[in-house]
């Protein structure tokens, strides 16, 4: 093994450049990867416009798909070589944030020291990878907390099928879970970019049977009725409001889902619930938001608005990896380019100006 890989790197707003870093050192509880596959998020296109601040020369991305190079002494269970994902979020599993059932906010990790600085909690710091410790944009990366956050892949599955399950599955499906879908419901989801479509995937396995899709293109309103939208509208041609309440005969949706992280539609989202009615946010938003009174009917509604950091850990991934191996769901349609590594400022490029058709690029070092 060299002493050096390369790495995708921020250097400031607008700037991600490739770079050549030492390989990590392994330490007792931690795995180190050698990546075969990882792919590039909306969230780093929020950190490379300097919307979403982290540290200058960290290694971007969190979407690790690759094979154990190196074990650290106290992992079990594992094998040098074998194929293996981790989550985008990788917490301690021992901290209280996990046990208290909220893993992605744990940041037990961040004191010097060692102790639980106010029992480990700290929003979104479950999210490690290319956020709080170098990311997946490389040759190789360090899992840390490897036996609770690396998950075998089954036999058969290719890395491009099981691409989606670190992030953008685990996301749309857990915006899906939170939107407290029931059999027979109907559900409104704003914005089909992969989280979107995956959070239309999600909630026709939960049993939603109205789906609704709503966006602006109308090549990604197909894929959601490959991925089981009944109804697809674009906004650029109705007022979706309007639209979902003559669908629901004026009565709304049960649920809606918000996957893009603006005012606009996370008022829309609200606006097109019934009483009662569930609001699962996923966007990540770069601005205060503000509620439009009429549609929370002046907070007497009993609307719920749930927001979420997608799960991590083992065992979410292997529940995931067997939705793929069931065959129930096809994501690898969502894999539309794939670059080198040592193009992946082009694929930025291509992927932050959404061109050519680009919904997510296999990133292969």
């Amino acid at each position: 093994m060299t002493k050096m890989m390369k790495a995708a790197i921020f250097i400031e707003p607008g700037r991600i450049e490739l770079t050549d870093k030492p390989i990590p050192d392994v330490g007792p509880n931690d795995a180190l990867v050698r990546i075969t596959t990882t792919t590039i998020c909306g969230t780093d296109i929020h950190i490379l416009k300097g919307e979403y601040p982290v540290a200058r020369g960290l290694t971007v991305g969190h979407e690790p798909v690759g094979v154990i190079e190196k074990l650290g002494s106290a992992v079990q269970g594992y094998q040098e070589g074998q194929r293996v994902i981790a989550g985008a979020i990788c917490p301690n599993f021992n901290s209280y944030a996990a046990q208290d059932g909220v893993a992605s906010q744990d940041g037990s990790y961040l004191t010097a020291d060692g102790r639980c600085g106010c029992h480990g909690y700290k929003a979104t710091a479950g999210w490690r990878f290319g956020n709080l410790i170098d990311g997946t944009q490389a040759e190789y990366v360090l899992v840390p907390d490897a036996q609770a956050n690396l998950a075998p892949i089954p036999d058969g599955l290719t890395d491009e099928q099981v691409l989606m399950c670190p992030d953008i599955m685990s996301t749309g499906f857990k915006g899906a879970e939170n939107a407290n879908i029931r059999i027979g419901d109907t559900v409104v989801i704003f914005a089909q970019g992969p989280i979107g479509l995956c959070a239309t995937a999600g909630a026709r396995l939960l049993g939603a049977t109205t789906l609704i899709a709503v966006d602006g293109n109308e090549h990604r309103l197909g894929i959601a009725r490959q991925m089981g939208a009944d109804i697809t509208l674009n906004f650029n041609n109705c007022d979706v409001v309007d639209e979902v309440m003559k669908i629901t005969g004026g009565r709304g949706a049960d649920s809606s889902i918000e996957a893009l992280g603006t005012q606009l539609t996370f008022s829309q989202s609200l606006q097109v619930l019934k009483p009662g009615g569930t609001l699962s946010s996923l966007g990540v938003y770069s601005e205060d938001l503000s509620i439009p009174l009429g549609a929370f009917a002046a907070g007497l509604g009993d609307h719920r608005i749930n927001t979420a950091l997608c799960p991590g850990g083992k065992e979410r991934m292997r529940r995931l990896m067997n939705v793929v191996a069931s065959s129930r769901l096809d994501l690898g349609v969502l894999v539309t380019h794939e670059y080198g590594l040592d193009r992946i400022v082009e694929a930025y490029d291509l992927f932050a100006n959404q061109r050519d058709g680009v919904l997510k690029i296999a990133i292969k070092p």
